[in-house]
């Protein structure tokens, strides 16, 4: 419909938009997490099945659709195609219905991004204890240029000040904590990557985000171990836990509610 010279878009059409981009989005970033850790390029080549090496034919990469029809199965070889990939087009699918659906307004693109960049960090930290440089500087850039595009809009640097700050803090609480637990314990207690992944977090949420998310993922790894305990899983104090998936986990819901720092 049309009011006011304004094109006003049914909500229902929104959200399945947004689900359709989100699973698309998702799909590519199933393709970066299994690509990635093995050194191969995520632009380059075409999808191929990880068992016999066939090319995927269009049909064979719809989104969501191609893995429940195939019931998780390569047509040509019958090879499992992992659940990571439906979880990642699913995983995007929510990113972007939820984004639709919450985000503060004129932050519903930002929180796509922060959303989808999040999920693929938090996967491969979950996956592989691994958190590649050059996403988590991606993730820094781009929450620094929403705060500068909020700076700008809104004529002071406020917002630019919030950002920085929430970087600064994000990175060295972190830093500060793994030197601390080096020094006592002698051995590393935090992976690499951890410490950047919550400064690039801080330039999108501020130093207030930063705290929270914290203590958001302290209580996500804490009901982790709780459940592996449960279910009867080693629980030691060297015990590998995920600190950046918990990040995360905790950052993208809390932007998706209060919006920039």
């Amino acid at each position: 419909m049309v009011e006011h010279g304004l094109i006003l878009v049914p909500l229902g059409w929104l959200v399945a938009g947004a689900a359709v981009l989100g699973a698309v989005i998702g799909s590519f970033l199933g393709a970066a997490l299994g690509r990635l850790p093995e050194g191969r390029s995520i632009v380059t080549g075409r999808s191929a099945c990880d068992g016999c090496g066939k090319a995927l034919t269009v049909t064979e990469l719809v989104p969501v659709l191609s893995w429940l029809v195939q019931r998780g199965r390569c047509r040509t070889c019958g090879g499992a195609i992992g659940a990571w990939q439906l979880g990642c087009e699913l995983g995007g699918a929510l990113v972007g219905i939820g984004a639709v659906l919450t985000a503060r307004d004129g932050l519903v693109p930002a929180t796509m991004v922060l959303g989808w960049q999040l999920l693929l960090l938090a996967l491969l930290d979950l996956r592989h204890l691994w958190l590649p440089r050059a996403l988590v500087i991606w993730l820094a850039v781009s929450g620094a240029a929403v705060a500068a595009a909020a700076a700008w809009r809104g004529g002071s640097t406020d917002p630019l000040l919030i950002s920085v700050t929430g970087g600064a803090l994000g990175f060295g609480m972190l830093w500060l904590i793994a030197r601390f637990y080096l020094k006592a314990r002698g051995r590393e207690g935090m992976g690499a990557g951890d410490p950047p992944l919550l400064g690039a977090i801080g330039l999108w949420l501020g130093p207030l985000g930063v705290i929270e998310t914290m203590l958001g993922a302290s209580i996500v790894g804490i009901v982790v171990a709780i459940v592996m305990h449960v279910s009867k899983r080693k629980v030691a104090a060297d015990t590998a836990l995920p600190l950046g998936t918990c990040l995360a986990a905790t950052a993208w819901p809390l932007f998706l509610l209060q919006g920039l720092g």
